[in-house]
């Protein structure tokens, strides 16, 4: 009997923080995805690809950490504040390795004009997956918000070098020496 719960230990996926298990493995389809974009012919294309992105982003997990995710973002939508922040909360306790969590959470931040909050959240969701187009484009945001329009304008250049269809795109500003 010993060898079997073994067995069944070794088969399961590792998990971290209170048993959230590693985030889903969508490496291959990002990739796909990116270079879709970066090809598009048009801004609905290039919208049927973004939504695919935020699909896998939004794939959580495991069921307790999707529940936690589709809450937060239920109550975002209904614009109850103050129950995403608690749903997105409990998500970054219960998965801290799994990027959207903070994304979300940081997004609530934003429309709430709390910006220094959400540059965090976008800091640690970008070190968890760099590519993370939304990410990057509300870092831009953020930063622009908050008057660092330099560093502003860099990072939507980060994001429109991912996805040159993004909506932001119509902020960008020239640079010193930039050939727009």
């Amino acid at each position: 009997m010993r060898s079997l719960a073994l067995v069944l230990c070794l088969l399961a996926p590792p998990a971290f923080a209170d048993g959230c298990p590693v985030a889903p493995d969508h490496e291959a389809a990002l990739n796909d995805l990116l270079d879709d974009l970066r090809v598009a012919p048009d801004q609905m294309e290039a919208r049927l690809i973004s939504n695919q992105l935020w699909a896998l982003w939004a794939d959580a997990p495991d069921e307790p950490s999707q529940s936690m995710l589709d809450e937060g973002m239920r109550a975002r939508q209904s614009f109850d504040f103050v129950r995403a922040m608690d749903r997105f909360n409990r998500l970054v306790g219960y998965c801290p390795f799994y990027a959207e969590g903070y994304n979300q959470r940081a997004f609530i931040s934003y429309l709430r004009e709390d910006y220094e909050a959400a540059l965090p959240d976008l800091e640690q969701t970008l070190k968890i997956n760099p590519r993370h187009v939304g990410a990057l484009a509300g870092k831009a945001l953020t930063l622009l918000a908050l008057g660092r329009d330099l560093e502003g304008q860099k990072t939507l250049r980060e994001a429109l070098a991912l996805n040159p269809w993004l909506s932001e795109r119509g902020l960008l500003k020239p640079l010193p020496g930039d050939e727009l």
